[in-house]
């Protein structure tokens, strides 16, 4: 991957919107420029799960401004990431294609466990190296995640759907800060976390860590005020509860001194965090200026000196499954070389194609770990579904959807390989699987692949194909069913 000297990571968070960029040096990276909006995403989120006109809006015009900011990086030094709020919102596919229209890039969607690695990445990498055991919380707008790591090493990762404008809305709907609204935010926080305190208890790490603006706004007022010396600890929590009883509505919270932005979701911020710190044990929690914008720059700079999380993932599922490791390295290698003859006309960096065409095919086998039968569609699943450290949503997805159409009808394939960057890796890896059957390495010697819009020829050795019957049955109904796809696959030999 190339390599850029200023690297830039967008975070389309469910409360704000952050632009961070930084000068890449030694392989470190150094802030240059930082640009936040309060979007709040998540309020605009209807009961039917839909981003109403307004919010959206309001994020378009962020993002207009970020894009002018960004208008003259190269696309491989800029990565964005949507978080919960997309995740969640029915009409998110719609709205996307109008922000990176904004945005003048790619927007990734990031399942919650993938964001909380990032956000363990961002915190890590900003503090003084230790081998004692971390947790970093981070209450979003629209979610929370909790994570346990040693180094910059996450180990436990969890996000859970509460976040402090979700939960604003939901229990201090009129602004108005009862004890009765109180208890019962709290109440519901607890709720979510009692399923995982048992693995987050303070018996697993040594110090606790909160990141982003939450954390830092609850600890910046108990500072203030004298409750705390910056640090968010249970005594400092109860003056602050009673403090907001007494002030009584989000209303006149500017009396505390911060952003209006920030103060405007407190109360259920502050309910989200009494439930962590008491389900936890916290008895102190410091905070970080760091978070997941911070970890995305991390990551992007991983893949610039081949440390990507993402082959590491691949490399551990495919040990975990079991794969045939030199089965997997010949698919690899052939679909990539018909990938190549396939692109040869195309302009443009194919990177990208190359990448998730040799993960899908390295992981196109492990679905035999479950079932002979139908072992593509079990691949596809577990690829659709699984934690998969590094990888986005969407790069999970086509990662799926090539390894089921590796095999067997296209049928299955209909409306799901509609442009060249799916249907293209498919043809690569589905003939690469084909040549690949007998799993003993025997290939032509020369194998020539040539396309012109949706007609593919695909010339072998008359000799190799006199002697393969098998392979030549085998590839003349991949012409068939390429048809159903309306693509001619026609088979030739060097006689012809």
């Amino acid at each position: 991957m190339q390599q850029h000297s200023v690297l830039a990571a967008i975070d389309l968070g469910s409360n704000s919107f952050h632009l961070e960029i930084a000068r890449v040096l030694n392989n470190q990276v150094y802030p240059l420029d930082t640009l936040r909006e309060p979007v709040r995403l998540a309020a605009g989120l209807t009961l039917e799960k839909l981003l109403d006109e307004a919010t959206q809006q309001r994020a378009l015009d962020c993002l207009t401004r970020f894009g002018e900011r960004l208008r003259n990086f190269p696309r491989g030094a800029v990565r964005a990431v949507g978080t919960n709020t997309l995740r969640v919102a029915k009409n998110a596919p719609e709205f996307l294609r109008r922000a990176e229209a904004a945005l003048g890039f790619p927007i990734e969607i990031v399942a919650g466990r993938e964001e909380a690695r990032l956000i363990y990445l961002g915190v890590s990498n900003s503090l003084p190296p230790s081998s004692e055991r971390r947790l970093v919380v981070d209450i979003g707008g629209g979610s929370t995640e909790l994570i346990i790591g040693c180094g910059i090493q996450p180990e436990k990762l969890e996000s859970l759907y509460m976040g402090c404008v979700s939960y604003t809305l939901r229990y201090f709907p009129d602004g108005r800060i009862t004890r009765k609204a109180l208890a019962a935010a709290e109440l519901a926080a607890r709720n979510e976390l009692q399923g995982i305190a048992g693995e987050f208890s303070s018996a697993d790490w040594s110090e606790a860590v909160g990141s982003s603006g939450t954390a830092r706004t609850i600890a910046g007022i108990l500072q203030r005020n004298g409750w705390s010396d910056g640090a968010i600890t249970p005594d400092g929590m109860l003056a602050l509860r009673n403090h907001l009883l007494k002030i009584g509505n989000t209303s006149q919270l500017d009396k505390l001194g911060f952003r209006a932005d920030r103060l405007q979701v407190l109360p259920g911020g502050f309910a989200i965090m009494q439930a962590v710190i008491e389900e936890l044990d916290i008895a102190r929690l410091t905070t970080s200026r760091f978070a997941m914008r911070d970890g995305i720059l991390h990551d992007l700079l991983g893949r610039f000196h081949d440390h990507d999380v993402r082959d590491v993932t691949v490399s551990n599922f495919m040990q975990r499954y079991q794969v045939d490791l030199v089965q997997a390295e010949r698919v690899a290698s052939l679909a990539l070389t018909l990938l190549d003859g396939l692109l040869a006309d195309l302009p443009g960096d194919h990177e990208t194609l190359h990448r998730m065409l040799g993960w899908a095919a390295r992981l196109h086998e492990i679905g035999l770990s479950i079932a002979h039968g139908g072992h593509h569609k079990h691949a596809a699943y577990i690829l659709d579904n699984a934690d998969m450290p590094g990888f986005s949503n969407d790069e999970r997805s086509l990662l799926s959807r090539l390894v089921l159409a590796h095999r067997g009808s296209l049928k299955k394939m209909s409306g799901l390989l509609d442009n060249e960057a799916h249907w293209l890796p498919a043809l690569a890896l589905r003939l690469a699987a084909v040549f690949h059957r007998s799993r003993n390495g025997n290939l032509p010697e020369r194998i020539h692949i040539h396309r012109t819009g949706k007609r593919i020829a695909l010339i072998l050795g008359h000799d190799w194909l006199d002697a393969h019957p098998l392979t030549r049955n085998a590839l003349e109904a991949e012409a068939i069913e390429w048809k159903q796809l309306s693509l001619q696959l026609k088979l030739h030999s060097t006689g012809d």
